[in-house]
């Protein structure tokens, strides 16, 4: 650990004027989280700063800073969310312009909450990394300053305030605090200034796995960009860790842990059972960690969780609804091949015992046998599913769990029952694209061409990425002509020909091999 370093940073968090603009947030205790787990934990409650995030600390810690001067021609940023607002409330609050750069993906909500804090907007690309390069362009050509959201010791500092006040708020310092981690700037400025203070308190980073740049960066022993990441927990989905947060990270996070979806979807759940808030995917990473490695901590150990931030679409919920049970292992989908004849459904029902169905697709499609896909509560215990599928097994029924399977989830239990009458070659890719108006119709116009599309799944929960599912009929000797076109898409693709989920419910029955 470098002690100079960490002493430095507390010293500026100390002296940084965020509380012109911030809230000193509570901690507070979550005693259905802690009976559950077998430990104490508390919640750091970001969440109910001003701009529900808290982003303003370390864009008002560094705005706050630089001379009148410097920035009395305006402020620019570039953001697709939190950091927007931070911006633009730090920039309110100090009497200065200032224009945020948003991709054109950001949402409506988004966009709204940035213009009521009085700034100027500019929707410019698809992704968070188009609009920075122009936000930068923008400033030079200006003269205004860029405020980074993260890789700039100030912000990071400034951020750096709420792990000051976690140890202000506890009596002695905690076992270890979760802190969520997208460019690094909460996890460097938290760590550094507990470090200083309380050397023997863990820090635990959390990230999505999907999007785990520090990880990444850890592995390599620099930063390192990630060739795509997930776009569920977007105030984290951060390509590259800051090369100044990650000098801080290394020296003072003493370990990092990823997280998968549905185990966010799980925590943003129970937050809202502990304290009735609905926090963003993002926000609730920390949560998601702390009960992610439950167990090895004594019922005694002092566990704080950051909650980060709150702004989440509320057409987003239906995902999170979807997906929680499954991520707190409390619902398994399953797969079956059951004899198709009168009688079949009650035998097989009766064979999963007495759990709630949550959902039971079939549709016909031939007569030796009937595929069934199959949701069921459980109690959450961790063989249970195996149990069951054990029984079944036992009975003579062919079953396969697909509780862990991205298509089944995002996809086909959403489109159960539909075959090709007749054999056929299609091969099934899995895509993302940019999502906004319009997008759907430009996805579908760089998809057009001379193979035939022979399935097609579209989903969007009010995130900046569509997702579709789509089969193409490809002859056998067009197949590196294919590849080539899925390269030049410039979409995120996976195939999914082999997929267990597609050849149960969907693939026409003995399909030859595809591309």
């Amino acid at each position: 650990m470098n002690p100079a370093l960490a002493q430095s940073c507390l010293r500026a968090a100390l002296t940084a004027p965020v509380y012109d603009v911030a809230e000193r947030t509570p901690l507070q205790d979550a005693p259905q989280l802690s009976a559950r787990l077998g430990a104490k934990v508390m919640l750091k409650r970001e969440d109910l700063q001003p701009i529900f995030s808290f982003k303003l600390r370390g864009a008002y810690a560094l705005m706050a800073s630089l001379p009148v001067a410097d920035i009395a021609t305006g402020v620019v940023a570039a953001s697709a969310g939190n950091h927007a607002q931070g911006v633009a409330l730090a920039a309110r609050q100090l009497g200065v312009p200032a224009t945020i750069v948003m991709p054109r993906t950001t949402p409506r909500i988004k966009v709204e909450a940035v213009e009521r804090l009085g700034a100027d907007i500019q929707l410019v690309g698809d992704s968070y990394d188009v609009s920075c390069v122009h936000a930068k362009a923008f400033a030079t050509d200006t003269g205004k300053v860029f405020i980074h959201p993260f890789d700039d010791d100030t912000v990071i500092a400034g951020q750096g305030t709420v792990g000051v006040e976690i140890v202000q708020q506890l009596r002695a310092p905690p076992r270890a605090i979760f802190v969520p981690v997208g460019g690094g700037g909460l996890a460097a400025g938290l760590a550094a200034c507990v470090k200083a203070l309380c050397p023997e308190t863990e820090i635990i980073g959390v990230e999505p796995e999907d999007a785990a740049c520090l990880a990444a960066a850890l592995r390599e022993g620099r930063p390192t960009t990630l060739p795509h990441v997930g776009i569920f927990a977007d105030g984290t989905a951060v390509r590259e860790i800051g090369k100044r947060t990650f000098d801080y990270c290394r020296e003072f996070v003493d370990r990092v842990i990823t997280v998968d979806t549905d185990q966010i979807c799980a925590a943003i759940r129970d937050i809202f059972v502990e304290t009735r808030a609905v926090v963003e995917p993002s926000g609730a990473l920390a949560v998601a960690g702390v009960e992610a490695l439950a167990g090895e901590f004594a019922p005694e150990d002092v566990l704080v969780a950051i909650n980060s931030g709150a702004n989440i679409n509320f057409d987003r919920l239906a995902h999170v609804v979807e997906r929680a049970e499954l991520g707190a292992g409390r619902e398994a989908l399953l797969a079956a091949t059951i004899p198709e004849r009168p009688g079949a459904f009650l035998d097989f029902i009766r064979r999963l015992g007495y759990h709630a169905i949550t959902e039971f697709n079939y549709r016909y499609a031939a007569q030796n046998g009937a595929q069934v896909f199959v949701g069921m509560r459980i109690a959450g215990t961790p063989d249970e599913t195996d149990r069951v599928i054990d029984r079944l097994d036992d009975a003579g029924y062919a079953v396969q769990d697909l509780s862990h399977n991205e298509l089944a989830k995002l996809h086909v239990r959403h489109m159960v029952g539909g075959r090709p009458p007749q054999p056929t070659r299609e091969a099934l890719y899995r895509f993302e694209f940019p999502e906004r108006p319009g997008a759907l119709l430009d996805f579908l116009t760089v998809l057009a061409g001379r193979w035939n599309i022979s399935l097609f799944h579209y989903r969007n929960h009010g995130s900046a990425y569509g997702r579709v599912l789509a089969g193409f009929m490809v002859p056998e000797e067009e197949d590196a002509d294919f590849a080539s076109f899925l390269d030049a898409t410039g979409y995120h693709w996976t195939c999914e020909s082999e997929n267990p989920a597609y050849q149960a419910f969907l693939a026409a029955a003995e399909t030859p091999a595809t591309a």
